[in-house]
């Protein structure tokens, strides 16, 4: 390995300047992208406690930061997660094992630390999985043709039982947080988010290149408690003297059913849009349904999402609820040795248990799978039926689907 030493950055701004433009330079681009202003606001207000390098003499070549995170399973329960970010590794330092030196460690003082569980957004797919990680949500981003959708353009706010209003920045920063919390703590896949982020997405906080200015719509319900939160560009586009462009929300909150209806019908009636496309939405948004021909409603793109990495599984299984009672054994591998072995869940009616047991197992899968598996994205039959999953009794796998059915599919619309 050279001279190479890992190093954590906290602390340390001549190594943290290095650091923050080591994962420019590892997500390649330019490190004049990284305007003296933006990064003089990282310096000053990221937390860098988590973040170590690796580093050639005085330059930063690898990249890795990590953060206590809470992520909400099945049935609203909160797990103590451990979220993963900033992973680079520069193109003249590849393949020399620089990943593995900075995550398993890391990994590994998690666990000990008390998370059951890491979490990633994985922009390479073939990456993660040898670190045990798995994809555990998914999104669809759904572009509707409004014109042939049916959808009555003269639909007004003033039918709603609650209300629509344009709200500046500084609303949206006063009451995204406390909306964001409801809407996580009903949403599994859903993670926590600090006042940093809501200072970017409203561009209060410099970013290189800035987001596009865009238009934020609160919806309250009847009472006057803000629901749902969207923001939104319109396209400057004409169709033979007519306007015609496209709705794109940038980041959209519903904390139900009535909150997310309500704003995509906004975004439907808006007078110069078309057509409408959502971004990063929830795989199964009722947004087809409002349609009355759903046809005009066609997913451009379906991609995972969230990665889950189990770390402590009795933690993980007896924290979500379940569609019905009974009892399964999972026999779980574990290459890196933090969450293997045989244990036995107890689903009941209000709790479930899960403890390690001798008990011969009903399916044996490794935890890249469960991780596919936990929060109801992904059934044990195809799991099974593509070699993930074996089963070590008849039915198992059905079984599994049983007890592991969830109403709605799991989702996080927030990338970190």
């Amino acid at each position: 390995m050279g001279d190479l030493e890992i190093r954590s950055v906290n602390g340390d701004r001549d190594a943290s300047v290095a650091w923050l433009r080591a994962v420019v330079t590892g997500f390649f681009k330019p490190t004049s992208v990284l305007s003296d202003e933006e990064l003089e606001f990282r310096l000053a207000r990221q937390p860098m406690a988590g973040a170590r390098g690796v580093f050639d003499g005085d330059r930063c070549v690898a990249t890795y930061d990590s953060w206590p995170q809470r992520l909400t399973t099945v049935g609203g329960a909160e797990l103590t997660g451990h979220a993963v970010s900033g992973v680079t590794v520069t193109a003249t330092h590849r393949r020399r094992g620089l990943l593995g030196r900075l995550m398993e460690p890391d990994l590994r003082a998690a666990k000990e630390r008390g998370a059951s569980v890491a979490s990633l957004i994985a922009a390479e797919y073939r990456i993660y999985g040898r670190f045990g990680f798995g994809p555990a949500t998914s999104f669809t981003n759904w572009k509707v043709d409004v014109h042939r959708s049916g959808f009555d353009r003269r639909w007004s706010p003033a039918d709603l039982d609650g209300s629509v209003r344009i709200a500046d920045a500084a609303e949206v920063r006063e009451v995204a947080p406390a909306l964001h919390e409801r809407f996580r703590a009903r949403t599994p896949g859903a993670i926590d988010r600090d006042g940093l982020f809501w200072e970017r997405m409203t561009g209060a906080a410099p970013m290189s290149p800035p987001l596009q200015p865009a238009t934020h719509v609160i919806y309250r319900d009847a009472a006057g408690v803000p629901r749902g939160l969207v923001a939104y560009v319109v396209d400057d586009e004409w169709t033979h003297g007519q306007p015609n462009g496209t709705a794109r929300a940038t980041y959209f909150y519903a904390e139900d059913d009535e909150a997310e209806a309500a704003l995509w019908q906004l975004l439907m009636s808006l007078d110069w849009a078309g057509r409408l496309e959502t971004g990063r939405a929830r795989p199964d948004s009722v947004l087809p349904l409002l349609l009355p021909d759903r046809r005009a409603a066609a997913a451009s793109q379906t991609a995972d999402f969230l990665w889950v990495r189990p770390l402590d599984v009795p933690v993980m299984l007896a924290a979500r609820s379940y569609a019905t009672e009974g009892e399964l054994v999972f026999e779980v591998r574990d290459g890196l040795g933090l969450a293997n072995g045989r244990f036995l869940l107890s689903a009941g009616k209000e709790e479930a248990e899960c403890a390690p047991t001798t008990r011969s197992a009903d399916v044996t899968l490794d935890v890249g799978a469960l991780a596919q598996l936990y929060l109801g994205d992904e059934s044990a039959a195809r799991l099974r039926d593509a070699g993930l999953l074996t089963e070590e009794t008849d039915g198992a796998a059905a079984h599994v689907d049983l007890l592991f059915h969830t109403g709605r599919r799991p989702w996080c619309p927030d990338m970190f």
